[in-house]
C-alpha cells in the first residue's frame, strides 16, 4: 500500500511539477521563518537574561530608609541605617537565606607608578562572587575567608580598570595604592555582558574585603546588605522575614515598606522573563502565518489533483476501492509534500544558526544580540505544526475526492 502512496505521489509531483516545486519552497521558507525567528528569540532572550544576572544572581539588596509610620511612640522620618552585624542576624533568624554579604561603598584613588584614576570601590566577604557572577580569570582568585579574617590589603580589579592601570602587563602577584595605601592585585574579573548596573559596570570596579574597608574608612554603617534566598520562589516570604527580624531590632512597624528599599533582581527576572515570552510569541506568530499560506499553497495544489484525476477516481471507486484508501492517499500526498519542504528548511535553518554561532559574541553587536539557540522543543514544535498544517491541507481535498459519485465522474472530461 505505501508504494502504491508513493508512486502516486511521484506521478503527480511530474504532472504538476511548477505548481509542486512552488509549495514545496513555500514549505521550505515557512519552516525557516520559524525556525529562525524562535532560534533568535530564543538567543536573545537568554542573553538579555544572562546579562541581567552577571549584575545580580538572583539576589536581593537592602537599603536602609526612613521610618513612615509611626510605632511605639516614636514620630515618623526616623533614619534606619543598616551596619555589619545584620548580616549576620539575618542569616541566624531566616534560613531561607542562602547567602547574605555586608556591602561597603566608596569612590578611591588608584595608583600604580605614573598612571592613578579614580573608580568604584566595594568591600565585601567572599559570597559576593556567586551573588554578583564576579568570577575570577585563569590565574587568580577572588577573596577568601581568610582575606576577611585578616584584613589583608588584597584586590580584585575589573579587567579594564586593570588595562587603564596596567596596560599589557600581567597585574596578578602586583602591588598598587589605593588611596596612598599598597594593596596587593589578587584577581581580575572576567568579562561578562552586563544589561543591569549598580554604581557603573564590574569592569570597572575594584573589590577589598569587608573588613579592610570599614577600618580604612572607619565605617559605622554599610551602604547595603545583600541577600540570596535559597528559594527564588519564596522571595516574597523572605522580603516579609526580613522586615520582621529588622522591625524587631531597630523598632518600626513590620508593615512600613519606607523603613527598607529592596533592589529585587528576582522580581526584575520573572518580568525580563515575561518580556521574553512575548517576544517569543510575536516571532512565532510572524512564522506560523508564515507556514500557513504556504499550506494554502499545498491545499490548492492538492485540489487541482482531485480535479485532474477525477475520472480516474471515480473508476478505483467503481471496482471497489474504499473511500477511505482515497482519502488517506490525498493526506498522505499533502503530508510528504509538507514534510519535504519542512525537511529542507529544517536542514536550511540548522546551516544557519550553526554559521552564526561561529561568529564571536564577546563584543560588538553580538554581545546583546546572542547567538541563537536551535533547541529540540522548536525543532519538536515546527514538525507538529507542519503536520498539522499537511494534514488540514489535504483533508479538504481528500474529503471531496472521496466524496466524488462514480456514474458522474465517469462523464467528467
Amino acid at each position: 500500500m505505501w508504494r502504491e502512496l508513493i508512486n502516486d505521489f511521484l506521478k503527480d509531483l511530474n504532472a504538476q511539477r511548477t505548481r509542486a516545486f512552488l509549495t514545496i519552497l513555500a514549505m521550505t521558507w515557512g519552516t525557516i521563518a520559524v525556525v529562525l525567528l524562535l532560534a533568535f528569540g530564543d538567543g536573545l532572550g537568554t542573553q538579555m537574561t544572562n546579562g541581567m544576572m552577571n549584575a545580580g544572581n538572583r539576589i536581593m539588596i537592602l537599603y536602609g530608609g526612613e521610618t513612615g509610620m509611626q510605632y511605639e511612640g516614636v514620630p515618623k522620618g526616623r533614619r534606619i541605617q543598616l551596619v555589619e552585624e545584620d548580616a549576620d542576624l539575618l542569616r541566624r533568624a531566616i534560613p531561607s537565606i542562602e547567602m547574605v554579604t555586608p556591602q561597603y561603598r566608596a569612590t578611591v584613588r588608584l595608583t600604580n607608578g605614573k598612571t592613578s584614576l579614580n573608580t568604584e570601590c566595594e568591600g565585601v566577604d567572599p559570597n559576593f562572587e556567586e551573588m554578583r557572577r564576579m568570577f575570577p580569570a585563569a590565574g587568580g582568585r577572588f577573596l577568601n575567608p581568610m582575606d576577611v579574617a585578616q584584613q589583608r590589603r588584597v584586590l580584585v580589579l575589573g579587567r579594564t580598570i586593570a588595562t587603564e592601570l596596567f596596560g599589557q602587563a600581567e597585574p596578578v602577584g602586583k602591588t598598587l595604592l589605593l588611596e596612598g595605601i599598597p594593596f596587593t592585585v589578587i584577581g581580575i574579573l572576567q568579562a561578562k555582558l552586563q544589561t543591569s548596573m549598580n554604581n557603573g559596570p564590574d569592569s570597572w570596579r575594584a573589590i577589598i574585603p569587608n573588613s579592610t574597608m570599614r577600618t580604612m574608612f572607619g565605617r559605622q554603617y554599610v551602604n547595603s546588605l545583600v541577600v540570596r534566598p535559597g528559594d527564588p520562589s519564596r522571595q516574597a516570604e523572605v522580603k516579609q522575614e526580613i522586615f520582621r527580624v529588622l522591625a524587631r531590632k531597630y523598632h518600626f512597624h513590620p508593615d512600613d515598606e519606607r523603613t527598607l528599599f529592596i533592589w529585587d533582581f528576582i522580581e526584575s527576572e520573572k518580568i525580563n522573563r515575561r518580556i521574553t515570552l512575548g517576544v517569543t510569541i510575536f516571532l512565532f506568530g510572524v512564522g506560523f502565518l508564515t507556514l500557513l499560506i504556504a499550506g494554502v499553497g499545498v491545499a490548492n495544489v492538492m485540489y487541482v489533483v482531485v480535479k485532474e484525476r477525477t475520472r480516474e477516481i471515480g473508476i478505483r471507486l467503481a471496482v471497489g476501492a474504499r473511500r477511505r484508501h482515497i482519502l488517506a492517499q490525498f493526506i498522505f500526498e499533502a503530508l510528504l509534500l509538507a514534510f519535504v519542504g519542512g525537511s529542507i528548511g529544517m536542514l536550511f535553518s540548522w546551516g544557519v544558526v550553526s554559521l552564526v554561532r561561529l561568529f564571536p559574541s564577546d563584543d560588538g553587536p553580538m554581545q546583546f544580540f546572542g547567538k541563537p539557540i536551535l533547541s529540540p522543543e522548536i525543532m519538536l514544535m515546527t514538525a507538529g505544526i507542519l503536520a498539522l498544517i499537511g494534514l488540514l491541507a489535504g483533508l479538504f481535498p481528500a474529503r471531496r475526492a472521496a466524496s466524488v459519485d462514480p456514474v458522474e465522474s465517469l462523464r467528467y472530461e
